[in-house]
This record gives C-alpha cells, structure tokens and sequence, in this order.
C-alpha cells in the first residue's frame, strides 16, 4: 500500500476522505462548549486554513453550542467544495453549559436532521451520526429515522457514536453504517477490539478524544503529533479528528503524518 492510499480511507465504500481530519467541538463558547465562538472570524480563518492544509473531513455535531458549531462550519466553508466533508450528530442537545439530554425519538431525530440541513446550508448530510444512544428509545427505532432521511435524499451516510458492538449490529440490521465514532486514543485502548472489528466490515472507526484531552477542558494528555500518529498506524480505517482553535496547532497536527 503505497502513502497516498494510506492517508485516505472510502467512507461508507463511495466518498474518499483524508484520514486526518478536523472536530469542531472547540468553535464554540465557553464554559461548556456552549454558544457562538466568541473569535468568529479567527474560527473560519482556522477552518479555511485546515482546508489549504488538506483536511476535507469536518465532523460537527448538534450538541456543540448546540448547533454553533455547524453554523461556523458553513459561514466559513460554504459553498462546500466537492471533495470537501461534512459531518454532524445528533439525539443529543444542549440547553445550559451542563444540561445535556438525550433523546433518540424518531421525531426529534427527524427534526434534527432538518436543522442540520439549515445550519450547514446543504441539501443533503453527508455523515449523519447518532451522538449517544437513547436508553428509552431502542436503537433500531433511532436509526430507522435516520435511515428515512437517507431514502429521502437528506443524508447520504450514516454513523453512531458512543456505541459497542452489539449496538452496531442492531443498527446494522437497520441500516447500512459507514463509521462509529468512541473515545479511543493511544492511553485509553478499551475500543480495541471494536477498532479491528469495524476495519473487517470496512466501517469507518474516527476517535475523539484522539489527545486525551477532557471534552469540557483545554489541554492535551498526550503528545499531539506522536498520539495522531500512533492512531494513524494503529488501523487503515481510522480517521483522526482533532480539535484545536490555534492554527498553529492545526499546523503541528497536520504533520503527524510525517511520523507515520
């Protein structure tokens, strides 16, 4: 396998994406992830910056801001190139700094889905992802909403998030799904297993937490461009989204791959 191939991965078997992609969950106020980025204009300066850098996957989701962050996303990069990427989730929202509810009804997931549309400025999703899993509400009910909008031309690709492999299969049996997205990173191997178990099915694994970094905190555990490089070798189906508001971060991250 020569460079080039191992620095992109077939998402969903039709869309190519670079492996080394960008989370979005740090545009967006502060405490708790929660409003408008406060540096509106730095933020799309860094996700245009990200674009010069090669990165063409963005993953986003309703629950940062909630909904700022897919907002910041299209102010700065719409109209969307056509190798350009856009994820988003959703069945969770956020209502104060530390008010996060789930909630998995096809009603809300199908409500969601149509804010997506708005706020990303797209006629269709290219990854939607189910953020968490509803423990009210089974899974195959969430995801068959999901899939709805799929057959209905508003999502292309579909995802879960925070989910183990009996989740999986059962979405599975609903629906095709391109990628599961868990908290893994080169000192927190439990979704080991998991990890290998998607690259057999050709399914997308994206890692957050992919530094180590607490979700409502600055700061890396790990050191960056050795942790994204370590995931970058651990499995050809891993695609790496760290987040960061400093484009000189960006600019460091984006050369892990000279350490793979």
């Amino acid at each position: 396998m020569n460079m080039e191939t191992k620095k992109t991965f077939r998402l969903g078997g039709e869309i190519t994406v670079n492996r080394l992609g960008y989370g979005a969950m740090r545009l967006t106020g502060q405490p708790g992830n929660f409003g408008p980025y406060p540096e509106w204009d730095s933020g799309k300066t860094l996700l245009r910056r990200a674009v010069e850098l090669g990165v063409n996957f963005f993953d986003s989701a309703r629950a940062y801001g909630p909904e700022w962050a897919d907002r910041i996303i299209a102010d700065a990069l719409h109209p969307y190139a056509d190798d350009l990427v856009i994820a988003t989730k959703g069945g969770v929202d956020k209502f104060a700094p530390d008010q996060i509810v789930t909630d998995g009804s096809p009603q809300t997931i199908s409500m969601q889905i149509d804010d997506a549309l708005r706020n990303l400025k797209t006629e269709r999703i290219d990854l939607f992802q189910l953020h968490r899993i509803d423990p009210d509400i089974p899974i195959e009910e969430s995801i068959g909403a999901i899939e709805a909008a799929r057959q209905a031309g508003k999502v292309r690709l579909i995802g879960l998030s925070n989910v183990d492999r009996e989740h999986l299969d059962r979405a599975l049996d609903v629906a095709p799904i391109s990628s599961v997205q868990n908290r893994f990173n080169q000192a927190e191997t439990q979704q080991s297993a998991l990890v290998d178990y998607t690259a057999e099915k050709g399914i997308a694994f994206i890692p957050y937490g992919p530094l180590g970094a607490h979700p409502m905190k600055k700061g890396a555990v790990l050191p960056p461009q050795e942790a994204l490089a370590w995931l970058l070798r651990r499995s050809p189906n891993i695609i790496v989204i760290p987040g960061t508001t400093s484009v000189g971060h960006l600019e460091q991250n984006a050369a892990a791959w000279s350490l793979v």
